[in-house]
């Protein structure tokens, strides 16, 4: 089992959970998951040699939660990630892997700090290069001013989803993760009209295997004592990315990359935008290398952990770090 730590990395400190000896490898989780969405994968990373750390990103779980919106901007995360690596292993690389918005937070990561990561894994989440424009005009062109509903035009008003989520959030996580996992019959269960709520048409979750009662129990926990404001204010800082990652314009990720997609995850094709995610992300990342899971929703690690973890492990094992 992980050794349960606090760990300041700066501005504040995170909770990690840390298993295992050798080189660093950081795991970022997504909304609205937790350290937990990685307790597959700890074991085995530790296992083959590495010092495994599964962090709440700060706003969840046992991290610390700033109130301030801009306290969650991109920048300010990246330098959770870089704090962390220096406070556990200072004086060599780390490695990142992420999921979800735990992706773009890695990729930019190692984008922006190639000296500090050495190696940089995705999943569900392609790299697609520094933005052309915030993400906020782009879903409002393509959704809000067509009437159309888009989760994270709702996420925009502060307050509002955080009371649909804190209301029930054992239901909130069920229903999220079950209507967008492998699991669920094909339909488009988010088109709906701007104005709906979230949870608005979402499908009654059935039993699943890859998210159990007792998985259910620790989301519902955390996010009982946590509450949903952090976790939503990632979505409210897309403007102040934008503007930071400018300087970064025309740079790749030069480092060995990893890319998990679902074949079922509408965000691997970043919404239907891209057709091959891997051939797009080599324009960016000329050394990744790519995977596409069958019969796999969002969820990647959490609803395919073995084939995750065989992919995980034979990337690891071909850097050019000691064992």
């Amino acid at each position: 089992m992980p050794e349960m730590r606090m760990t300041d990395v700066g501005e504040l400190s995170l909770r990690c959970a840390v298993q295992g000896a050798g080189p660093l490898v950081i795991l970022v989780h997504g909304f609205p998951e937790s350290w937990y969405s990685w307790r597959h994968q700890i074991g085995p990373i530790a296992d083959a040699g590495f010092t495994a750390c599964a962090i709440d990103v700060r706003g969840y779980g046992g991290s610390d939660k700033p109130e301030a919106i801009e306290a969650y901007a991109l920048e300010r995360i990246v330098g959770d990630l870089v704090g962390l690596a220096d406070a556990l292993q200072p004086d060599t690389p780390a490695i990142l892997i992420g999921h979800d918005w735990g992706a773009p937070i890695v990729w930019n990561s190692a984008l922006t700090h190639p000296n500090r990561f050495s190696a940089v894994a995705g999943l569900s989440v392609p790299f697609s290069g520094v933005p052309n424009r915030p993400f906020t005009e782009v879903f409002r062109d393509h959704f809000t001013a067509q009437g159309k509903f888009f989760y994270q035009e709702y996420f925009q008003e502060p307050g509002v989803a955080e009371a649909e989520a804190e209301a029930d959030p054992r239901e909130f996580v069920h229903r999220m993760m079950y209507s967008i996992s492998g699991d669920v019959p094909p339909g488009d269960y988010f088109d709906k009209p701007l104005g709906a709520t979230f949870l608005e048409g979402l499908p009654d979750p059935r039993p699943t295997d890859w998210l159990t009662e007792a998985d259910l129990d620790f989301y519902e926990a955390e996010f009982r004592q946590s509450g949903f404001r952090g976790p939503l204010n990632r979505y409210r800082n897309h403007e102040r990315d934008f503007e930071w990652l400018q300087q970064f314009a025309g740079q790749k990720i030069e480092q060995p990359c990893l890319f998990i997609g679902g074949e079922c995850d509408p965000a691997t094709t970043l919404f239907g935008a891209v057709s091959d995610p891997v051939a797009m992300m080599r324009l960016f990342a000329p050394k990744v290398e790519g995977h596409i899971l069958p019969a796999t929703g969002h969820w990647t690690q959490q609803e395919k952990p073995e084939a995750v973890n065989s992919l995980l492990l034979e990337w690891l094992g071909k850097l050019p770090v000691g064992h």
